[in-house]
C-alpha cells in the first residue's frame, strides 16, 4: 500500500480546482465538437474523454489533500 504524501496550501486547491474547470470545459467543447462533425468524431471523443478523466483526478487530489481556501 502506497501512501501519497501531498499537501496543497488555500492557494494551491484554489489554483488546482481553476485548473479542474478549465479541464472540464474543454472536456465539454470537445465532446460537443466531436458529436457535431462527423470526421471528428473520434478525435474530439478522445480528446474530452482524456481531458474529463484528467479533472477527475486533479479534483480529487485537490480536495482529499488540499486545504479549503476561505
Amino acid at each position: 500500500m502506497f501512501t501519497l504524501a501531498l499537501t496543497f496550501k488555500a492557494h494551491q486547491t484554489a489554483r488546482l480546482e481553476e485548473i479542474v474547470g478549465a479541464l472540464a470545459a474543454i472536456a465539454g467543447a470537445a465532446f460537443f465538437v466531436g458529436g457535431i462533425t462527423p470526421m471528428g468524431r473520434r478525435v474530439g471523443l478522445t480528446f474530452g474523454g482524456i481531458a474529463l478523466a484528467a479533472s477527475g483526478v486533479v479534483f480529487v487530489l485537490a480536495i482529499r489533500y488540499g486545504v479549503r481556501p476561505r
